[in-house]
């Protein structure tokens, strides 16, 4: 396994890449930790869906290495977690909204490419193939979080996560974003150095997309399997 330091040059290998879903998986049984259960990581308020009580869920190799990028952080900034655990029913209803706002907004798109685009900030649950694939939310390994101040304000990141959906080409998502704030790009890439440093890997099409033992960091880091299934 190699970690490479983060880098704003990353890149960009799609979620469904057929080299992502080739790697296999061997689960390794690392339990799941609730964030409501420990009070050295915030999160903020249900996504997605309201009542959303699992979403705080999050592998203990993930927590760990969290609790240490938090330690790394230069004083006066934290993490806020938006999401962790993700159900699979929760994942396909997320990914066929993002679908057909894409394909309203490009009629004349094919389906394989509206698909395509999709899988740029939604991870399927069915490969275009028709296949059955293995989210990384749904995995417990994959998190997504942002930066806080001290009183736990959120600070410029360029785009919060709650707003995805509303950016439906990605431009202000993209972890290397040219149209945001100077502030912003350096925020995240404090960001990026502190989670890279403790294994963690980026979606470079979402900046606040990390994870670990997940295929995307399998693959990335030339693991010779993934760790996690989904749950």
């Amino acid at each position: 396994m190699s970690v490479s330091p983060f880098s704003y040059s990353q890149k960009i290998i799609l979620i469904a890449d057929p080299r992502v879903l080739a790697v296999p998986i061997q689960e390794n049984k690392d339990p799941l930790i609730d964030l409501r259960h420990q009070d050295i990581l915030i999160f903020g308020s249900s996504p997605e869906i309201p009542n959303n009580t699992n979403y705080t869920k999050m592998r203990k190799s993930v927590y760990d290495r969290l609790v240490k990028a938090q330690s790394l952080l230069p004083k006066g900034y934290k993490f806020c977690l938006y999401e962790a655990y993700r159900s699979l029913a929760l994942q396909q209803q997320i990914f066929s909204e993002k679908y057909e706002r894409l394909r309203a907004l490009h009629p004349g798109w094919s389906h394989e490419h509206v698909f395509t685009e999709t899988t740029k900030l939604v991870s399927p649950v069915i490969n275009l193939d028709g296949s059955k694939n293995i989210p990384p939310h749904s995995t417990g390994g994959a998190i997504d979080v942002y930066l806080v101040d001290r009183e736990g304000v959120p600070i410029d990141m360029g785009i919060h996560p709650k707003d995805w959906m509303e950016d439906l080409e990605g431009k202000l998502s993209q972890t290397d974003s040219t149209i945001i704030s100077a502030d912003a790009r350096r925020h995240r890439k404090m960001m990026g150095e502190v989670l890279s440093k403790v294994g963690f890997i980026n979606y470079p099409t979402e900046y606040w997309h990390w994870s670990f033992g997940d295929r995307y960091w399998a693959y990335l880091t030339k693991s010779s399997t993934a760790v996690y299934k989904s749950i």
